[in-house]
């Protein structure tokens, strides 16, 4: 797969996005724009969802559980998403163009993240149903003729999916992909802000031969509109959701009347513990990694740094110094980090580099938005930012900001480091910097967290759990937790 160059155009520049609804792709009256967050430039519309075209998506996935999907064996799934995986391989660089076009990431991580992942993630999940087994329990009876208990595994029905705009492609195809493998029907929600790359998976879908109804695409916003319609409406029979806490708590309530299955990976406010005994180079690279990766929009990225005395002003000055070499611009600008997702969201993580400073907080670095004298100054642009000496009950400490910043602050023991790691209502992920493997092992089982890294940062097989508790999330994704999501364990018992 190659790298794609500025001569790769955005693939749906002027053009209206559509729905994708029963095998076919639809328009609607309503529509809004689509932004690039590099320039602010209009790139494209796109169709919203109105609650009939949402209430059509729906009937036609119940619809396609009873037609010829629902009569697929395992083996035609199966070999259906790998048809899959393979058109998203095939047509790599328009993912990569619509991708950065809705986000403005950098090109590195959209070739070797977000839409690698995607493809991995419908052959991943192939491999793993065709290797699902099922339990099977003999039973003595009174007549001592016995019984014999065995499992099998139905799809729970119409699933509603919804992503978030950080990760967009990887994140939707983390959910849709189980849910399809497991025999489900899936309506999808993308964020309004990254509508392309879910567009061309419905193409995908399509161009593969999935059967009508079986995924569709409604476009839209949350509150009184498209999500609001989806999550609330009688023919879901489970929910798949990542995105900010609050939404999820509505969600939830939205959901509740139907009794329906969540599965919700929220927001974090994750913390990195730097031991004195670290190998300090790699834990200041891991650590930019863990706080600057697609310029902070990460749910597991590491807003609080805890960092033994001995080494504390060390660290800060050599974090500082990398941080104030990172290069910004646009994916085609070979820059380190883009843009933030909206100018909306820049103004929010800018009132927070102000709080900061209200709050009694020294600036390290950053704490403003550069200036290129271009076409780049109407973006969504802010600086990668350092932060100390703030109190621990202060809001940028207790708060997710979801951007390029980070709080440092100094601990003494160990026993610190964890009081002050788990003192949030999140729970997430945390990252652990230290040679000493006891140690490691030790203050990994204490964080109050659903994943715990040591010595790295985000590094991530697709078979093990994922997600998190407190605030951060219901249930777990991955492997095998995936697949008991998105079926039902059904037990046959049969008189011997």
């Amino acid at each position: 797969m190659r790298s794609p160059t500025p001569a790769d155009l955005y693939p749906f520049a002027g053009q209206q996005l559509p729905c994708y609804v029963n095998g076919e792709f639809v328009r609607a009256a309503g529509s809004f724009e689509n932004v690039n967050p590099v320039n602010g430039r209009v790139i494209a519309t796109v169709t919203a969802a109105d609650a009939a075209l949402v209430d059509r998506a729906l009937r036609a996935a119940r619809a396609a559980l009873s037609g010829p999907w629902g009569r697929m064996s395992v083996a035609e799934r199966c070999a259906l998403l790998r048809k899959v995986a393979e058109r998203i391989e095939q047509r790599f660089p328009e993912f990569v163009s619509a991708e950065v076009g809705d986000t403005g990431k950098t090109l590195k991580q959209a070739t070797s993240l977000d839409i690698p992942r995607g493809a991995a993630n419908f052959h991943a999940y192939a491999d793993l149903l065709l290797a699902r087994g099922s339990e099977c329990f003999e039973m003595s009876t009174p007549d001592g003729r016995g019984a014999l208990n065995y499992s099998v595994h139905k799809p729970v029905g119409v699933v509603a999916v919804i992503a978030p705009w950080n990760l967009p492609f990887l994140l939707m195809t983390w959910k849709v992909a189980p849910a399809l493998a497991c025999g489900n029907t899936v309506v999808a929600k993308p964020s309004e802000e990254t509508p392309s790359s879910a567009t061309l998976l419905a193409q995908v879908m399509h161009e593969a031969g999935v059967p009508p109804g079986v995924f569709n695409l409604v476009h839209g916003f949350g509150p009184a509109a498209t999500g609001e319609a989806l999550v609330s409406h009688p023919e879901v029979n489970a929910i798949a959701f990542t995105g900010e806490t609050a939404t999820g708590a509505a969600i939830m309530k939205s959901a509740a009347p139907g009794v329906k299955a969540l599965s919700f990976e929220l927001g974090g406010k994750n913390a990195a513990l730097i031991f004195a005994d670290a190998d300090f180079e790699a834990a200041v690279a891991g650590t930019m990694r863990s706080v600057f990766s697609n310029t902070g929009q990460v749910c597991l990225c590491s807003e609080r740094v805890y960092v033994e005395r001995p080494v504390f002003e060390r660290f800060v000055a050599a974090l500082a110094t990398r941080a104030r070499a990172l290069t910004l611009g646009g994916p085609h600008d070979a820059a380190d980090m883009g843009p933030l997702i909206s100018r909306a969201h820049r103004d929010k993580v800018l009132s927070y580099y102000h709080l900061a400073r209200t709050e009694h907080g020294e600036v390290v670095c950053g704490g403003g938005t550069p200036h290129f004298g271009d076409e780049r100054d109407q973006g969504a642009f802010v600086e990668p930012t350092i932060l100390t000496g703030l109190a621990e009950d202060a809001r940028c400490v207790k708060e997710e900001i979801f951007g390029p910043v980070c709080h440092i602050a100094p601990f003494d023991a160990e026993a610190e480091a964890v009081r002050l790691a788990n003192d949030t209502r999140y729970g997430l992920c945390a990252a652990v910097w230290t040679s000493n493997l006891q140690r490691a092992h030790r203050v990994a089982r204490q964080m109050e967290v659903g994943s715990v890294w040591v010595n790295d940062w985000y590094l991530r097989d697709l078979r093990v759990p994922f997600g998190g508790v407190k605030l951060s999330g219901i249930g777990r994704e991955g492997g095998a937790h995936s697949l008991a999501f998105f079926s039902e364990a059904m037990n046959i018992c049969v008189k011997l």
